[in-house]
């Protein structure tokens, strides 16, 4: 996949920026400066909380399958394919890493393309790595496993 040579994934050009911001941390709520977004943030009972509410985990797991998906067609119709029915979905894990108080992320993925074979689905997936933003902002940060179902 990678020959060890450093790629520079920063942007060259800032196209869209997203502003969010967090009241009340994990026991709060979390608001777009759009107003699209206003969600309450709670622990989920596996961390302590109640779980009545979305949790950061869960927005990481939308944003990261939505974009990698958003890629995934945009790599599929450059190359003549049709992706209809194709899936993403994202786990993201988090735990402790070992370090004085830190934590850290595992994020799994999951992506059906149901109208291809194994072979060429695996090759569009490596080249939409490449392509997602997600991607790119975790590469060497967080551990990305993808499953091809």
């Amino acid at each position: 996949m990678s020959d060890g040579a450093a790629v520079d994934t920063r942007p060259t050009k800032i196209m869209y920026v997203a502003e969010a911001t967090a009241h009340g941390g994990r026991e709060g709520y979390v608001t777009s400066q759009d107003g699209h977004l206003e969600l309450k943030v709670a622990l989920p009972p596996a961390l302590g909380g109640d779980g009545n509410g979305t949790n950061p985990e869960q927005l990481f797991a939308a944003g990261y399958s939505a974009c990698f998906h958003n890629a995934l067609m945009l790599v599929g119709r450059r190359r003549g394919y049709d992706l209809s029915g194709s899936t993403v979905s994202a786990k993201v894990g988090i735990g402790p890493t070992g370090q004085e108080d830190g934590f850290g992320l595992a994020i799994a993925l999951n992506i059906s393309l149901p109208v291809l074979d194994q072979d060429l689905a695996a090759e569009l997936v490596e080249a939409t790595h490449k392509v997602c933003a997600y991607s790119n902002a975790t590469r060497g940060n967080v551990d990305v496993t993808v499953v091809l179902g």
